[in-house]
């Protein structure tokens, strides 16, 4: 789903999570049991469903300038006024300015888009995919699990870099530099070296499992 494009800048309420990174197309499930999250999500419902989310560094303890926005599609109320909900990742944005930071933050934002190219980025798309099955085909060596891709992986570069990142499991800093890039193909090769160096590292190990079994 797409915002016009007329409407550039927009209020949005801000939800702050530790080491939590969302990308476009991504699912993120909370559980909402703060007072102030719970009047923010109850307030988003009657509306459009959507706030932004964005990185808390947990040892500088700063809240990154660039984020995603999500959109609630499922949520549940529970008995005591938590709140259990499904969302998922729209456009990213920068923050302009803060509005108001209590109950919770509000900020002026505006959408951010990777920038266009003419570049094919078909063969990138295509080593970037590789790599990824050939991570988990290892992984899946190494921990004798039976361990599967999807098949809704996209195959559209933009949205291909996008799942890739948002898969990264541990590396919310990583993530971060990868949300932030408004550069698809820099975007690819990025994660092009970091899954070959999963791939290496899990390579070496397999081959001394197979050693010493």
């Amino acid at each position: 789903m797409t915002f016009s494009s007329s409407v550039a800048v927009r209020e949005l309420p801000l939800f702050p999570l530790p080491e939590v990174v969302l990308f476009p197309g991504s699912h993120l499930p909370l559980h909402i049991f703060e007072f102030r999250y719970r009047i923010m999500m109850n307030t988003i419902l009657q509306s459009d469903g959507r706030f932004g989310v964005l990185m808390v560094d947990p040892v500088q303890g700063q809240v990154t300038n660039i984020g995603c926005c999500a959109e609630v599609i499922q949520h549940q109320r529970m008995p005591d006024d938590r709140m259990k909900v499904l969302t998922l990742g729209q456009q990213r944005f920068r923050v302009l300015e803060y509005v108001r930071e209590k109950p919770y933050y509000v900020g002026l934002v505006e959408w951010i888009e990777d920038q266009p190219t003419d570049q094919d980025l078909s063969r990138l798309s295509t080593e970037v995919d590789q790599l990824l099955r050939d991570v988990v085909h290892l992984s899946a060596k190494l921990t004798g699990q039976d361990i599967t891709l999807p098949d809704d992986i996209p195959d559209l570069p933009v949205e291909l870099s996008y799942w890739v990142a948002g898969n990264l499991h541990g590396v919310a800093q990583e993530q971060q530099t990868l949300l932030e890039m408004q550069n698809t193909a820099a975007r690819l090769e990025r994660e092009s070296e970091i899954l070959t160096s999963t791939r290496n590292h899990l390579a070496a190990r397999t081959a001394l499992k197979d050693v010493f079994q």
